[in-house]
C-alpha cells in the first residue's frame, strides 16, 4: 500500500487533508515541523510527501533539500500560498527534483487528482 506523508506546521490544514485521504484508504502520516518529517521519511518511506514550504523552524525548501542529501527517490509535492511565479523558491524545488506544486487553500479536487496521479505511479 502507498504511504502518504504530510507535512504542514497547521494543524488544521494536516488534519483536513489526511482525514480525505484516510477516507480514500490510503496509508497516511502527519508531521509539523522540518525535524519530524526527516525521522519520518527515514522510518516510515513513504512514497510521495506534500510538504509545505512556509513552516517555523526549517522551512519546506531546507527541509526537501535535507531530505534529498539522503533520498532521491522520494516523490515531493509542494504546497504553498504563492504562486510559481512570485518566488524564486520555486526554481530551487525544481532543481530539488519536485512532482509538481499545490496551491492554497486547498482544493479537495486539485489534491486529490494530483496525489492519486503520483501515487498510482509510485506502486
Amino acid at each position: 500500500m502507498a504511504k502518504l506523508l504530510i507535512v504542514d506546521d497547521e494543524a488544521d490544514v494536516r488534519e483536513f487533508a489526511a482525514n480525505f485521504f484516510r477516507r480514500q484508504k490510503i496509508d497516511v502520516i502527519t508531521a509539523s515541523s522540518g525535524q519530524e518529517t526527516l525521522k519520518k521519511v527515514e522510518t516510515e518511506k513513504p512514497n510521495l510527501i506534500l510538504l509545505d514550504i512556509k513552516m517555523n523552524g526549517i522551512n519546506g525548501i531546507q527541509t526537501l533539500e535535507a531530505i534529498r542529501k539522503f533520498n532521491q527517490a522520494v516523490k515531493v509535492i509542494m504546497v504553498t500560498g504563492t504562486k510559481p511565479d512570485e518566488n524564486e523558491s520555486f526554481n530551487k524545488c525544481g532543481q530539488l527534483g519536485i512532482s509538481g506544486y499545490i496551491h492554497k487553500p486547498l482544493e479537495l479536487d486539485e489534491l486529490e487528482r494530483i496525489v492519486m496521479k503520483e501515487l498510482k505511479e509510485t506502486t
